[in-house]
C-alpha cells in the first residue's frame, strides 16, 4: 500500500471513531479538561518586565556587579526602597520634618524590616545633632532647630557628595532650594527573601496617606505594577475579544446550539493551555496575554470550517453521520496541515536566545495542538451527539445554511480575483513578486527596540481606558511617571551615558594612568570632551576634585604624580585611604570598591547618537583598556537585547518559512502527487509577510520584545487561509480537472468561511490594541494586519499562481508523455 493510501486510511479510521463512537470521545475530552484544570492553580506570574530578557547577558552581569559593588542612590539594590519627595522646596524645615515623620512611621514597623535610612533629611538632622542616631531623635533635632539654622546647615552640606547627590539637579545652595530628593530605605532581609514586593507596596500605601508628595519606588513596586498591568489588560482585552468572537460566531453559526458548542470548545482550549503552563512551570508574563487571544482566533477558524463544511454536506442530502464523516474526511488533512504549519510558525520562536520569546513559542505551539485536538476531534463528536438529541427531542434548527455559495452575492464577490486571473496570470504573479520585493526592501529598514517603557503603562492612560466602569476600570499606575521624574530632575538618564566596568588591582603603580589612558582617543559617540577627548566620571576625577578642595590632599597627589598630568602614579594605597576618609569618601565609593579591585567609569555620550551607535562604540572602547573591561549600563544592555531580538525575528522567520515550505511540498507530494502546490500554497503568505514588514516601517512600529515574533507567527496564522483554499481546490480539481473552475468553486464555498475566519481573527487579535501597555497594543495591531493581508493575498495571489501551476503541470506532463512515446 502506498504511503498516501496508508495516511488516508489512518485518517478515515480516526474519523470513523469520531462519528461511530462520539460519546466515548466526548467523555475522554471532558476528563482531560478536568485534569488540565488542575494545573491552572499552578500558573505563576512573571512580573519582572525586562529582567527575563537581560538574564545571562555579559553586559547585564557587569551591570549587576556595578549595582552591587558601588554606592548609587539611583540604582538601589534589591533590598532597598527609594522614597522620592517632590514639592516646591523639599529643603525647608517643614518639608524635612514631614519627611522624618514619615520615615519614623516606616522605621517603627517591624514588618517592614528597616535596617537603615539615608537621605537629605537624615543627613541634615545628623549635622544638627551628631548624637541623634534614631529617626525619632533626628526628627526632634530638626523640629528643635530654627528655620535659619536649618538653612545654614544645608548650605554647609552643599559640598558633601552624600548630601548633594540625593537632591535634584536644580538644587540651589545659596537659596537653599531643591524641587525633589531621594531617600533610600534599606531592608534587613535574609538571603532569598521573596516578599520585597509586599514590603515596598506597604511603604507605598503609607506614603499615599501623607500630605506631602512622597512616592515609593523600587523593584517590588515595579513588579507589583507589572502584575497589575497583566490583570488589567486581561480584564479589558478578553471581554472585548469574547464579545467580538461571540458576534461573529452568531453570524457564522446562526444557531444557539452550534454557538454553544463552539464556545465550549474555545473554553476547553484555554483551560488545556493554562493547565499546561501550570504543569510545565512556564510563567505567565505580559507577552503571554497574546496566547489565549491567538488560540481563540485559531479555534474560531477551525470551528467555522468544520460546521460550515458539515452544513454543505447536509444541504447535499447526507444524513448527519455521513455528512460529518464526509466533512471530516475532507477537512482532517487540511486541519493537520494547518496545525503542523501553525506549530512551525509559532514554535519557530523557540530558537530565540531570549527566555520569554522561547516560552511564548512553546506555549502557543502546544496550544495550537490542543486547538486541533479539541476542534478536530471533540467538536465533530459533540455536534453529532447534540444533533441526535435535537432530533430525538424535536428541537428545531434555526439556520443551518452554509455561509456562502456560488449563487450568493458574497460568493460572486470572492471569485472576482479568480475570474480576472484567467486573462494574465503571469503578469499578475510578476506584479505581486515585484510589489512584494519592494515592500520587503522598504520594510528591511524597520527599527528594532527594547525599552522598559514598552512594558509599563503610559503616564497618561487613554480616555477609553480611564472612562471604563468597575470592574473594568484600571488601577492607578505611578512607575512610568516616577521614572520620568527621576530622569528629568536627577542625573540618572542612562540613555545619555554608558559605563565601563574594569577589573584589576588598582593599588599597583600606574593603575590610574591605565584607567585614564584610553580617554585621549575615544570612538566618535564618546568624544564629547574638549579636543575630541572622552568625558569620564571616575575615581580619577573624584581624586582630582578632592585635590582642588583640600590643599593637603592636593599636595599628596602632586607628590605622587610623576609625569605631572594630574593623575597619581604611585602611593595609590595611601591616596585611597585618605580619600575614603575624607568628605569625598561617599563619592569615591561610587567608582572604586573598598578592596580596590574593581572600578566603574561613567562616560557621557553624544546626545544625537543612537542606542546602537553608542553601544557599539562603548564595546569597542572597552577593548582599549589594559585591565579587563566590560561595556555596560542600561543603554548597552538594552542594545544587546535589541540585537538578539532582531536575530530572533530573522531566525524565526527563516525557520518557519523553511519548515513550512518543506512540509507543504512533502505533504502535497505524498498525498496528492502534486508537490509544487506546496510552493504555490506558500506564495500568498510570503507576499503578505512582505507587505506586513513594509507596513510596520510605514507606521513607525519597531521589532520589540513581542512584535519580534510577529513574522514567524504571521506565517503560522496566515498559512491557514491558503491551506484551506488549496485543499478545497485539490478536492474540486480532482473531480473536474479544471483549475479555473475549481478555484471559482473553492472561493464561492470555502471563501465565505475564510472571510468569516478573517473577520473574527483580525478583530479578536486586534483587540490587543486596547491593552494598557504599548508592547501588547502594537502586537495586536500587527496581528490584525497580518491576518487581513493573509486573507487578501490568498484570494488575490493564489488563483494566478494555481493557474500557472496548472499550465506548468500540463507542459511537464506533455513533455514526459512525448519522451515516453519516443522511447517506446
Amino acid at each position: 500500500m502506498a504511503l498516501s493510501d496508508r495516511i488516508e486510511a489512518g485518517i478515515r479510521r480516526v474519523n470513523d471513531a469520531i462519528v461511530d463512537r462520539p460519546r466515548q470521545v466526548i467523555v475522554a475530552f471532558l476528563v482531560l479538561t478536568v485534569v488540565f484544570a488542575g494545573g491552572i492553580g499552578l500558573v505563576s506570574t512573571d512580573t519582572g518586565a525586562t529582567d527575563a530578557f537581560t538574564e545571562g547577558l555579559d553586559e547585564q552581569e557587569a551591570l549587576d556587579a556595578v549595582n552591587q559593588e558601588f554606592d548609587d542612590p539611583f540604582e538601589p539594590d534589591s533590598e532597598s526602597t527609594q522614597l522620592i519627595h517632590t514639592g516646591g522646596n523639599v529643603l525647608t524645615k517643614e518639608a524635612l520634618t514631614r519627611e522624618l515623620r514619615l520615615l519614623e512611621d516606616i522605621s517603627q514597623r517591624d514588618d517592614l524590616r528597616v535596617d537603615s535610612v539615608t537621605g537629605p533629611a537624615t543627613v541634615v538632622a545628623s549635622a544638627l545633632d551628631p548624637s541623634a542616631t534614631s529617626i525619632t531623635e533626628q526628627r526632634r533635632a530638626v523640629e528643635a532647630a530654627s528655620p535659619t539654622t536649618v538653612r545654614r546647615t544645608v548650605r554647609e552640606l552643599s559640598d558633601n557628595p552624600r548630601f548633594s547627590r540625593s537632591l535634584s539637579t536644580d538644587f540651589n545652595p545659596t537659596a537653599v532650594t531643591a524641587s525633589a530628593s531621594i531617600t533610600v530605605v534599606s531592608h534587613e532581609v535574609p538571603a532569598g527573601f521573596s516578599n520585597l514586593q509586599e514590603l515596598q507596596t506597604t511603604i507605598q500605601s503609607i506614603t499615599n496617606d501623607y500630605p506631602s508628595d512622597v512616592r515609593a519606588f523600587g523593584t517590588g513596586v515595579t513588579n507589583a505594577e507589572t502584575a497589575t498591568v497583566i490583570g488589567d489588560s486581561l480584564t479589558i482585552v478578553m471581554p472585548v475579544v469574547v464579545l467580538l468572537l461571540l458576534i461573529f460566531l452568531v453570524v457564522a453559526y446562526r444557531d444557539p446550539i452550534d454557538l454553544s458548542l463552539g464556545l465550549l470548545s474555545l473554553l476547553m482550549t484555554v483551560i488545556w493551555t493554562f493547565g499546561f503552563l501550570g504543569f510545565s512551570g512556564i510563567p505567565f508574563s505580559q507577552q503571554m496575554i497574546s496566547v489565549p487571544v491567538l488560540l481563540l482566533a485559531v479555534g474560531v477558524d477551525f470551528g467555522i470550517h468544520i460546521i460550515n463544511r458539515y452544513r454543505e454536506e447536509t444541504v447535499k442530502g447526507y444524513q448527519a453521520v455521513e455528512a460529518m464523516r464526509e466533512a471530516n474526511n475532507q477537512l482532517m488533512v487540511a486541519f493537520i496541515i494547518v496545525t503542523v504549519t501553525t506549530v512551525f510558525g509559532f514554535g519557530a520562536n523557540v530558537v530565540s536566545d531570549l527566555g520569554p520569546i522561547r516560552d511564548l513559542g512553546i506555549a502557543s505551539a502546544v496550544g495550537i495542538i490542543f486547538t486541533f485536538l479539541i476542534f478536530g476531534l471533540f467538536l465533530p463528536a459533540a455536534k453529532l451527539e447534540v444533533d441526535k438529541l435535537r432530533e430525538a427531542y424535536d428541537v428545531p434548527e434555526f439556520n443551518s445554511a452554509p455561509i456562502s455559495s456560488s449563487d450568493s452575492t458574497l460568493g460572486k464577490i470572492l471569485t472576482l480575483p479568480t475570474q480576472a486571473s484567467q486573462y494574465a496570470p503571469i503578469a499578475l504573479v510578476v506584479v505581486l513578486l515585484i510589489s512584494g520585493g519592494m515592500a520587503t526592501a522598504y520594510g528591511s529598514g524597520v527599527d528594532t527596540s527594547f525599552e522598559t517603557e514598552d512594558f509599563l503603562p503610559p503616564e497618561e492612560l487613554p480616555e477609553y481606558v480611564t472612562a471604563l466602569p468597575e470592574p473594568f476600570a484600571p488601577s492607578e499606575y505611578t512607575v512610568a511617571e516616577t521614572i520620568s521624574l527621576l530622569e528629568d530632575r536627577f542625573s540618572t538618564n542612562q540613555d545619555q551615558s554608558v559605563k565601563i566596568y574594569v577589573e584589576g588591582n588598582f593599588e599597583e603603580d600606574h593603575a590610574l594612568e591605565a584607567l585614564a589612558a584610553p580617554n585621549e582617543n575615544p570612538p566618535g559617540t564618546l568624544a564629547v570632551g574638549d579636543g575630541g577627548r572622552a568625558r569620564p566620571t571616575s575615581i580619577v576625577t573624584v581624586i582630582q576634585s578632592q585635590a582642588e578642595r583640600d590643599p593637603e590632599f592636593g599636595r599628596l597627589v602632586a607628590r605622587s604624580d610623576v609625569d605631572g598630568n594630574g593623575i597619581p602614579d604611585r602611593n595609590l594605597e595611601r591616596i585611597y585611604d585618605e580619600l575614603f576618609a575624607s568628605p569625598a569618601g561617599d563619592r569615591a565609593a561610587q567608582y572604586l570598591t573598598p578592596d580596590r579591585r574593581n572600578a566603574q567609569i561613567d562616560y557621557a555620550i553624544e546626545s544625537s547618537a543612537t542606542q546602537g551607535e553608542a553601544a557599539a562604540d562603548a564595546r569597542q572602547f572597552a577593548e582599549d583598556f589594559r585591565p579587563a573591561a566590560t561595556a555596560t549600563g542600561q543603554l548597552v544592555v538594552f542594545d544587546a537585547v535589541t540585537d538578539i531580538i532582531f536575530n530572533s525575528a530573522i531566525q524565526g522567520l527563516i525557520l518557519a518559512m523553511g519548515l513550512t515550505g518543506i512540509f507543504l511540498v512533502i505533504s502535497y507530494g505524498v498525498l496528492e502527487g502534486k508537490p509544487l502546490l506546496g510552493i504555490v500554497n506558500l506564495f500568498p503568505i510570503l507576499i503578505a509577510i512582505a507587505f506586513l514588514l513594509g507596513t510596520m516601517r510605514a507606521l513607525g512600529l519597531s521589532l520589540n520584545a513581542l512584535t519580534a515574533t510577529i513574522l514567524s507567527i504571521s506565517i503560522g496564522l496566515g498559512i491557514a487561509y491558503s491551506v484551506h483554499a488549496t485543499h478545497r481546490f485539490i478536492d474540486e480539481y480532482n473531480e473536474n480537472a479544471d483549475a479555473l473552475q475549481s478555484m471559482i468553486i473553492t472561493f464561492s464555498g470555502t471563501g465565505g468561511a475564510l472571510l468569516g475566519s478573517m473577520l473574527t481573527t483580525s478583530l479578536g487579535t486586534g483587540a490587543l490594541a486596547l491593552a494598557i501597555t504599548p508592547v501588547l497594543g502594537d502586537f495586536g495591531l500587527l496581528m490584525a494586519l497580518s491576518v487581513i493581508y493573509s486573507f487578501i493575498f490568498t484570494v488575490v495571489a493564489l488563483p494566478p499562481a494555481v493557474l500557472l501551476w496548472e499550465r506548468y503541470q500540463n507542459v511537464f506532463s506533455g513533455t514526459l508523455s512525448s519522451f515516453t512515446s519516443s522511447h517506446h
